[in-house]
């Protein structure tokens, strides 16, 4: 548990190949089934500030109450995901905390000196995030998600799928 943000509730990894992540994920690990937004449709998106077109594809899953997302980045627009790639790496790239009061938290945040690398909001006003320029190394960047609208009852969805998970349907996509 983190004093400052809370506990993990997901695990975001950049891949360059999510078909191949996937069938890591579900067949070698075992763990799903996973949630697949081949393009992801974002209300807006910034990266330093600035706007950006990201086009990416994710797919979550849980395990145990840990989210597990995978992320694909599907043009070369700039954002933290493209950098992450761009460095020579893939695999875990951040951690993100949850919360039901979004502009509280994003403000206290950015009082206590963090920056904002990227943000985005997907299905409105309640579906804002934002990560963190807090990298020092692989896989610290921090996001704080919005849950008080429906990306909170989607997640609760997923996390209860899972625990049932009988191995069929590895992989249900859904409209982006």
């Amino acid at each position: 548990m983190s004093r400052i943000f809370g506990k993990v509730c997901q695990n975001g990894y950049v891949v360059r190949d999510i078909d191949a992540a996937l069938k890591h994920w579900t067949e070698v690990l075992g763990v799903g089934p996973f949630y697949y937004i081949e393009r992801v449709k974002m209300d807006w998106f910034r990266y330093g500030g600035r706007p950006s077109e990201a086009e990416v594809s994710i797919a979550l899953a849980n395990t145990g109450d840990l989210q597990i997302e995978l992320i694909q980045q599907r043009n070369d627009a700039p954002s933290m995901y493209r950098d992450f790639l761009n460095a020579g790496r893939e695999g875990l790239q951040h951690m993100s905390y949850w919360t039901t009061d979004y502009e509280k938290d994003f403000t206290r945040f950015l009082n206590l000196g963090y920056r904002i690398g990227q943000e985005g909001q997907i299905g409105g006003e309640q579906g804002r995030f934002a990560y963190f320029a807090t990298e020092t190394h692989p896989g610290t960047v921090i996001e704080i998600s919005d849950i008080s609208g429906s990306k909170g009852a989607f997640f609760e969805k997923i996390r209860r799928e899972a625990q049932t998970w009988d191995g069929s349907r590895p992989i249900r996509p859904v409209r982006g």
